[in-house]
C-alpha cells in the first residue's frame, strides 16, 4: 500500500542493428589506456587539425574530446592482435616490447612464429620478479588501435622502415564517414599523440552516410544494398565515381539509386564524350591537327576568346575549390563547363567547324585538354581514352597518360570579366527570345524580321555578339525597343481582394475601384520600380505593392514579349512573303540533313540531289533558295525534276516535299 502511482516510462534503449533484439550491458574488467592524461594534448592537436566541414572539429569530434575518458583497449576474443602482457602465478607483469623481446626471454628463436592465438600464448618465459612461469594474458587488442596504429605499423617502425616513416608521417590526407569521429579519426590521432606527441594527420574530410533511394540506411536485412561492383558494371566506374564526388556536397548523407547515376552519364559524361568526338570528326575532316598555325587569341572571334577566358577560369576555380576539398564546387564548375562548351560554343560555331576554320578547331582543342585534364582525378578512365585519342594520337611527346600530364596552369591574361559579362547578358537576351518565340507557336526555323531588345548592357554590345543573337533567335534584324513606336503590350491591372483585404478590411471595395480606374500603364510601371501611390476617397494617399494589384501585360497583335529581371525581348511575328519562302528552304535543308546522316554519309560527303514538290510555294521558295540549300547539305547537283519511282525519298506533308539523294 506504499506505492501511489505505476506508470510506464518510454526510454531509447539499444538495440542491435541486425536482428533488432535488446542489448543486455554488463561491466567486466578490462585493460585501459589512460587517455584523459593527454587530454590536453589531444585538444592542441585538434586545433591544429583541418576539418571539413569545419563544424565538425569542435561540434561532434570536440565534444568527443572534451568527453574524453580511457581508452578500454582489451576484447574477449580469439581473433586479434594478442595483448603483448605476460602474468605469472603471483600476479607480476611483464610488457613485451616485439617478438625480438619475446624470443631473449623465452630462451627460444621465434622468427618464424605466428605472433597470434593459439600459437603465441604457447609461449612461456620465467617472470623477471620471481622466476614463476608467466604466460599470456587471455585478451586481445582492440582492432581500432590497429587502425591508430597503422601509419607507422605499415613500415614496421621502429624495428625497420624508418625512412619510409619519416617522410609520410603525418599524413597530408585523411577521409572517413562522420561515424569515424568515434571511431579512426579518433583512434588515429590518439596513438600518434600518444606515440609521437603529433596527430597522425593535417587534414580530414569527414562525408556523410550512402542512404539509398528512400533515405534509409543499406542493409544486408533491408535489401535495400546497391553493390558498388554491378553497379559499375552497369553504368560505368567513371560515373559512379562522378556522381560520389560531385553530385552533392561530401559530408551530407547521400541517396544513391541507378536513376541519380544514370543522370551523371547523360548530362556529363555523353556530353563531354560527344564534344570530344566532334572535335575528332572536323579534325579529321579539316586534315587538321594541334601543330597547325592558328591565329593569336586576341584575334580570334568573340566565341572564341570567351570559351577559352572560361576555360582558363575553370582550372584556376577547379585548383581553388581542390585545395578545399571541396569536390562538389569543382564538379558543378567542371559540370557547368561542359555544357557551355557543348551547347553554346560549339553549336553556336558548328559553320566554321564545318569550314575547317583553324582558329575554332584550336580554340576547342584547348578548351577540351584543359577540361580533360581537371575531369581527370573525378573520372579517370574516359578522359584517359580521349587523352590517348584526341592528344597521344596526334602528339607523340604528349605525356602517356592524362595522370601523368601536369595540373593545367591557368592563365590569368586570357580570363576576360567583361567579355564573361557580355556573353551572359547574349544568353539571357536569347533565353528570352526562345520564351517569346515559345508562347507565339511560330516554328524555329521559321525567320522573323527583326527582334526588339531591352536590356542594361545591351547598347554595348559589340556587333559580333548582337549578330549571335540575331542568329539564335533567327531573326534579321536587331533593335533597340526604346527606339521602336508605340508600346508592344497592353496593360490591365486589377485588385488582389486577397491581399488589399488584410489591410484596409471593410474599405478594400474603395481601394479596388481606385486601382480599377487609375492609369494602367502608369500604375504597373511603379509597381515594377517597387511601390506605387493613389488616393482613395476616405484614405487619403496609399502605397501599393506589387502583392497588391495583379498586372495582366498582353502582346499586341502581331508581337510576342518576353520579360525578367529588368530584360525584355519583343518579337515582331508578321510573316512577308518573303521570310516564308526562306523558312520553307529552311525546313528543307533540315529534311535534307536527316536523309544524310539516315544514309549514313560522312559530313564531308557530298550529294547530288533531286527534288520535286506540288506545291507551288514550296517549289518557289526551293527554286530561289536553291544556292544556300546546296551549300548547306553539300549538294553538287540540285535539281527540279521527277523523283525515280522506289528510290529512297524523304517527304515532309508540311511541305509537300519529295526527294532522292546519292552520294556524289
Amino acid at each position: 500500500g506504499l506505492l501511489a502511482k505505476h506508470v510506464g516510462y518510454e526510454h531509447s534503449y539499444p538495440h542491435c542493428w541486425r536482428c533488432h533484439t535488446p542489448l543486455i550491458y554488463y561491466a567486466q574488467p578490462s585493460w585501459y589506456i589512460k587517455t584523459t592524461a593527454i587530454k590536453d594534448d589531444l585538444l592542441r592537436e585538434n586545433e591544429g587539425t583541418n576539418w571539413y566541414p569545419e563544424t565538425i572539429q569542435w561540434g561532434r569530434y570536440g565534444d568527443w574530446l572534451n568527453n574524453n575518458v580511457d581508452w578500454a583497449l582489451s576484447r574477449n576474443r580469439y581473433w586479434g592482435t594478442p595483448l603483448p602482457i605476460w602474468r605469472c602465478p603471483e600476479g607480476h607483469l611483464t610488457a613485451i616490447e616485439s617478438l625480438a623481446d619475446l624470443g631473449r626471454r623465452s630462451g627460444r628463436e621465434l622468427a618464424d612464429l605466428d605472433p597470434h592465438r593459439p600459437y603465441v600464448d604457447e609461449v612461456t618465459f620465467a617472470c623477471p620478479d620471481c622466476g614463476a612461469e608467466a604466460t599470456r594474458v587471455p585478451e586481445v587488442i582492440d582492432c581500432w588501435y590497429d587502425s591508430g596504429a597503422m601509419p607507422f605499423a605499415q613500415f614496421g617502425y621502429p624495428h625497420r622502415g624508418e625512412a619510409e616513416f619519416a617522410s609520410r608521417y603525418p599524413a597530408d590526407y585523411i577521409c572517413e564517414a562522420i561515424d569515424q569521429t568515434r571511431g579512426w579519426f579518433y583512434t588515429l590521432m590518439a596513438v600518434g599523440t600518444l606515440v609521437f606527441d603529433q596527430s597522425s594527420y593535417k587534414n580530414v574530410v569527414c562525408l556523410g552516410h550512402i542512404l539509398d533511394e528512400d533515405g534509409r540506411k543499406m542493409s544486408k536485412h533491408l535489401g535495400n544494398v546497391l553493390e558498388p561492383i554491378p553497379l559499375m558494371d552497369e553504368h560505368g566506374a567513371d560515373a559512379v565515381r562522378w556522381f560520389m564526388l560531385a553530385s552533392g556536397s561530401p559530408w551530407q548523407a547521400r541517396r544513391v539509386g541507378h536513376a541519380a547515376i544514370q543522370e551523371v552519364v547523360r548530362k556529363v559524361l555523353l556530353t563531354y564524350w560527344n564534344t570530344a568526338s566532334f572535335l575528332s570528326l572536323y579534325a579529321r575532316a579539316a586534315g587538321w591537327t594541334p601543330g597547325d598555325a592558328a591565329p593569336p587569341v586576341d584575334e580570334r572571334p568573340a566565341l572564341d576568346r570567351w570559351v577559352l577566358s572560361e576555360s582558363h577560369r575553370l582550372a584556376r576555380d577547379v585548383d581553388a575549390a581542390l585545395e578545399v576539398f571541396d569536390t562538389q564546387r569543382a564538379g558543378r564548375l567542371i559540370s557547368a563547363f561542359v555544357d557551355d562548351l557543348s551547347n553554346w560554343y560549339v553549336r553556336r560555331t558548328r559553320r566554321r567547324f564545318w569550314d575547317g576554320d583553324p582558329a575554332a578547331l584550336a580554340t576547342l582543342d584547348e578548351a577540351l585538354r584543359i577540361v580533360t585534364l581537371v575531369m581527370a582525378p573525378f573520372t579517370p578512365f574516359v578522359t584517359e581514352r580521349v587523352w590517348q585519342d584526341m592528344v597521344r594520337a596526334v602528339d607523340p611527346d604528349a605525356p602517356p597518360s592524362v595522370h601523368l600530364a601536369s595540373w593545367p596552369a591557368a592563365d590569368v591574361d586570357v580570363i576576360d570579366d567583361e567579355l564573361a559579362a557580355q556573353v551572359a547578358l547574349v544568353r539571357r537576351i536569347v533565353e528570352l527570345g526562345r520564351a517569346a518565340r515559345a508562347a507565339s507557336n511560330v516554328r524555329t526555323r521559321q525567320p522573323l524580321a527583326r527582334a526588339l531588345v531591352s536590356a542594361p548592357g545591351w547598347a554595348a554590345l559589340p556587333a559580333e555578339l548582337v549578330a549571335e543573337v540575331a542568329n539564335e533567335l533567327n531573326v534579321l534584324d536587331m533593335a533597340n525597343l526604346s527606339a521602336s513606336d508605340g508600346d508592344l503590350v497592353d496593360v490591365s491591372v486589377k485588385a488582389n481582394f486577397r491581399a488589399l483585404g488584410k489591410r484596409f478590411g471593410k474599405q478594400t471595395q474603395e481601394v479596388a475601384t481606385t486601382i480599377a480606374s487609375a492609369d494602367p500603364a502608369t500604375l504597373a510601371a511603379g509597381l515594377r520600380a517597387g511601390s506605387a501611390s493613389i488616393d482613395v476617397a476616405g484614405l487619403g494617399t496609399i502605397e501599393l505593392s506589387p502583392d497588391d494589384v495583379i498586372v495582366t501585360e498582353t502582346p499586341r497583335q502581331g508581337w510576342s514579349v518576353a520579360s525578367g529581371d529588368g530584360e525584355t525581348v519583343a518579337l515582331d511575328l508578321e510573316l512577308t512573303p518573303a521570310l516564308r519562302s526562306l523558312g520553307c528552304a529552311r525546313e528543307a535543308v533540315r529534311l535534307i540533313q536527316e536523309a544524310r546522316k539516315s544514309a549514313g554519309l560522312d559530313i564531308s560527303d557530298r550529294i547530288t540531289l533531286t527534288w520535286s514538290s506540288s506545291d507551288d510555294d514550296v517549289a518557289a521558295a526551293l527554286r530561289e533558295h536553291r544556292e544556300m540549300i546546296a551549300g548547306e547539305v553539300l549538294a553538287t547537283d540540285f535539281a527540279e525534276g521527277a523523283v525515280r519511282s522506289g528510290s529512297a525519298t524523304a517527304t515532309e506533308g508540311g511541305l509537300a516535299l519529295d526527294f532522292v539523294l546519292s552520294k556524289a
